[in-house]
């Protein structure tokens, strides 16, 4: 799918739940809402879990949540450089994520 036919398509409902239905989706795209394009530093999503589990979060982070929230024009992703940044349907999703940011106490725990 080229970056044109990404940006011109419909996102649903459906599809902005689906992109939020991982906490690691979530922390990714919650990072996104604060980010400055201006500045050089590289979005990181910190995470408390253990290191063993990192390659695991790793590889899932490049072969399902990042080409997922790519596809929905979310994110771009440059896999050479490993840089995330907002893509053409960010504000689709932002209304959400910052609604979900502004009562995140009311929330549970492992929202984020």
């Amino acid at each position: 799918m080229t970056n044109r036919e990404k940006a011109s398509r419909v996102i649903s409902s459906d599809d902005v739940l689906d992109a939020l239905a991982n906490v690691q989706r979530r922390k990714l795209l919650v990072r996104l809402l604060d980010h400055n394009p201006q500045d050089d530093t590289p979005v990181v999503v910190a995470d408390s879990e253990q290191d063993r589990d990192a390659m695991g979060r790793l590889v899932s982070m490049q072969h399902v949540h990042l080409p997922k929230l790519e596809e929905y024009g979310f994110i771009k992703w440059d896999q050479d450089t490993h840089e995330v940044r907002k893509g053409p349907n960010f504000e689709e999703i932002q209304p959400l994520l910052e609604l979900l940011a502004s009562h995140s106490d009311e929330l549970p725990d492992d929202w984020l």
